[in-house]
């Protein structure tokens, strides 16, 4: 019988990707999902425990352009920017960023700060770095020009027990050392000097040494420089991700330091060539002014002069004053010379007093004598000029007018002395007022010399305080918008991301795992496989089932399965032909795929419907029906196939196993393995017993042989009424599904109709028959009771099918 097409359900779009086909796929291994997640997310737990944590620094300054615009030309400034003709301030901004990127900087940080030199503090697991003025030793290098401090790193550990020191590295293993000796290392002698916080320290200390350009490379690539967002902001950010934050404080603060000193030295070297400049003038010109002084100094000596106005002036005064002192000096004269005549007078007069004389002796003597007189003259009104006391008083008028002539005259002479001396300076003085212009001429050729001179030398000091006081009030180079600030929440790793990137590795493990578990697997799985492959009709799936054959009045999902088997083949053979008896017979490609599982189930289940039926096990290589059924002792009491093939003669019914209990249905097995199966069942014979079967029963189910390993199969097929051609899940090699396609497509196996045994529907392949079966009719069965089952792997782990 000529196989015939069998209406194929049209899809939609058969290309069409089934999302819950592969979801049940891989749901199906949910337990591997658990147990990678759990993994992933305990290893990222230890990660964040003792993975180094890093944070972030950062610090913001504000340049100073000294040629940046103001006013009016901010104003243009801005409209150029905004035109596209240029934006000087982001060109300064950028170029002062290039210079605080500098090795040059960073070199100087380096070694201002020794940050070429680590120290951490050992721990079990993870070592933790601390600053240099925080660690209990220091690390001195005795020769700091040594030529191998350029080219080596060098790392070592102290280690304190008590009192004891212990230094080890790899070069020279472990020594006990004294703090403050001298060691030799690979990079020269050194000396560990103890700090304050040796005291307490109990432990490992590391301490290790690079060179500081490789240093200076580090910190180059660990601090990022950044302008603002804004165009024409002058301000600059700083940032530095450090495990530790004091150290990225230290070595942003101190580039913004140095950044500071480099652009303030800068400035400073126009003042210290303007002041260089100026001290080099002043001293030539100093000289100039000294030679200049010097003439000066020799014409006055010369001429004898200090200053010609002052002099001048000086000599008026002094010549004023001297003609004043002449006419006193010559009026007192005069007034001397008229006391001295009145003196000169026999008669008892009196004396003028008052007259202007300076001398308090002369007045003194002019009032004794007027006194003395006017006594006398009071006594004469009453006495005679005879009179003893007249006579008296006359000799004491006498003897006070001659003492004071004498006073007089000696007046006199002083007077005239000084009067004499004045007229001495007076000529003196006249002379020299009448030299003082010649003089002055001579003198202000020289001083007109020496003045513009000093004009020129009092210019150059001024200008010189005026540089340093420029460069001493010299405004700030920037101004430090925020200092060096570091974030104790780490910027790396982050808790949220580790912990949620190791979720989704929990789930990415597995899943790849699995993904390429499905992409190297070429095993068939379900219908979809067969129906991509060929295009025969499918009977149906038979599920996985740890039992080899089904029970009375079973409502498991076999049993179910195989009713539905037996309700699409009875449509089949009713659509091929019309007879009572119909041949069954049961192949696969290879061993192993389960055809003496389905015959022997199938004959239970036909049985179980009332019809008379008959198993022969045709597969003469390899009998494996007595096995299923659990009557493997029945092979020592009873003949088969081989034997009736081999003899003609004997009647069929000789080698039929009448109802084997507990089965009802008939049996006809292989017999002994015979050396030449093929030739036996091209002898005819197997027709007469397809034949006999057809006369005494309802269904004759063979079990043949793998078509795909003998060609037994091929060689009875035309006795067939329908081929049933079993196909395991998880078993067959799609590639070999161009066999039952080529015997399908040819039709040497009579109305062809495939079954896809062993499905695990648990697996989500295929499409399944819902839920409810597999537990007895009206059993529930707890949701807890199920996820245990699921757990423990009950029911997904098959007896193998023959």
């Amino acid at each position: 019988m000529k196989n015939t097409p069998y209406p194929q359900v049209k899809e939609s779009d058969e290309s069409e990707l089934n999302l819950k086909q592969i979801f049940e796929q891989y749901a199906f291994y949910w337990k591997w999902f658990v147990i990678s997640v759990f993994a992933c997310l305990f290893i990222a737990f230890v990660y964040l425990r003792y993975a180094q944590k890093i944070y972030n620094t950062s610090a913001k300054i504000l340049l100073q352009d000294e040629k940046q615009a103001s006013g009016d030309m901010a104003g243009l400034a801005e409209l150029s920017s905004m035109t596209g003709m240029g934006n000087s301030s982001a060109a300064f901004v950028n170029d002062q960023i290039e210079v605080l990127r500098s090795r040059r900087l960073m070199r100087k940080v380096v070694d201002v700060n020794r940050l070429n030199i680590s120290y951490f503090s050992k721990g079990k697991i993870k070592s933790s770095e601390m600053l240099e003025k925080h660690a209990p030793l220091k690390l001195m290098l005795l020769e700091p020009n040594h030529p191998r401090l350029d080219s080596v790193f060098y790392t070592f550990t102290v280690s304190k027990q008590g009192e004891r020191y212990q230094v080890k590295d790899e070069a020279n293993g472990a020594q006990d050392y004294q703090l403050g000796s001298r060691l030799e290392t690979p990079i020269g002698p050194i000396s560990l000097v103890p700090q304050e916080s040796s005291r307490l320290w109990e432990g490992d200390l590391q301490i290790s040494y690079m060179p500081a350009e490789t240093s200076v490379d580090f910190m180059r690539a660990g601090v990022q420089v950044s302008p603002n967002s804004e165009r024409q902001s002058f301000l600059v950010n700083f940032s530095m991700d450090h495990p530790l934050i004091p150290k990225a404080e230290l070595v942003l603060n101190s580039l913004i330091e140095q950044y500071n000193k480099d652009v303030t030295y800068d400035k400073a070297q126009v003042t210290r060539a303007t002041s260089a400049f100026i001290n080099s003038r002043l001293e030539l010109i100093s000289r100039d002014l000294e030679e200049a002084d010097a003439k000066v100094a020799n014409f006055k000596d010369r001429n004898q002069m200090t200053d010609t106005q002052a002099e001048a002036q000086l000599y008026m005064q002094t010549a004023t004053e001297n003609e004043r002192k002449l006419v006193e000096y010559q009026t007192q004269l005069s007034l001397a010379d008229m006391m001295r005549e009145a003196t000169s007078s026999t008669e008892y007069n009196l004396l003028p007093s008052n007259i202007g004389l300076s001398d308090p002796s002369i007045q003194a003597n002019i009032q004794s004598y007027n006194g003395l007189v006017l006594e006398r003259d009071d006594l004469l009104k009453s006495a005679t000029p005879d009179n003893p006391v007249v006579q008296q008083l006359s000799r004491n008028i006498e003897q006070v007018n001659k003492t004071l002539q004498i006073s007089l005259d000696n007046y006199r002479k002083v007077l005239q002395g000084n009067v004499d001396a004045l007229l001495v300076q007076k000529d003196k003085f006249e002379g020299r007022l009448n030299q003082i212009p010649n003089q002055e001429r001579g003198f202000k050729d020289i001083s007109r010399q020496q003045q513009t001179i000093e004009t020129l030398y009092l210019f150059l000091l001024q200008k010189r305080e005026e540089t340093e006081i420029k460069a001493a009030a010299t405004p700030a180079n920037i101004k430090i918008v925020d200092a060096a600030y570091g974030s104790w929440v780490p910027v790396s790793p982050k808790k949220p991301i580790v912990m949620l990137g190791a979720l989704i590795l929990g789930f990415l493990v597995p899943f790849g795992i699995l993904y390429i578990k499905f992409l190297l697997d070429n095993k068939i799985h379900s219908r979809k496989d067969i129906e991509e492959a060929m295009h025969a009709p499918i009977l149906g799936e038979i599920p996985s089932s740890d039992h080899p054959i089904i029970e009375d009045n079973d409502r498991s999902s076999l049993a179910e399965a195989i009713r539905i088997l037996r309700t699409n083949i009875t449509f089949m053979l009713g659509s091929a032909k019309k007879q009572e008896s119909s041949v069954l017979y049961v192949t696969s490609t290879t061993s192993g795929e389960g055809k003496s599982f389905i015959a022997t189930n199938l004959a239970k289940i036909l049985s179980m419907s009332g019809k008379k039926v008959l198993l022969i096990g045709a597969d003469i290589r390899s009998p494996k029906v007595l096995d299923y059924l659990g009557l493997s002792h029945l092979q020592h009491t009873n003949i088969g196939i081989t034997q009736y093939l081999v003899n003609p003669d004997m009647s069929v019914s000789n080698i039929v196993i009448q109802k084997p209990a507990p089965y009802n249905f008939d049996i006809i097995y292989s017999g002994y393995i015979a050396p030449n199966p093929a030739e036996l069942l091209m002898n005819g014979h197997f027709a007469d017993l397809i034949a006999y079967g057809r006369m005494q029963y309802d269904y004759v189910i063979v079990d043949t042989a793998p078509v795909s390993m003998v060609t037994d199969t091929l060689l009875i097929a035309e006795h067939a009424d329908m081929t049933i051609y079993v196909t395991r899940a998880n078993y067959l090699d799609k590639r070999l599904l161009n066999i039952p396609k080529e015997l399908y497509e040819e039709g040497k196996l009579n109305n062809m109709a495939v079954v896809v045994n062993d499905v695990d529907f648990k697996r989500g392949y295929g499409y399944g028959y819902g839920y409810g079966y597999g537990y007895g009719e009206g059993q529930e069965v707890s949701f807890r009771k199920r996820i245990m089952n699921i757990i423990k792997g009950k029911g997904n782990k098959p007896k193998p099918r023959g």
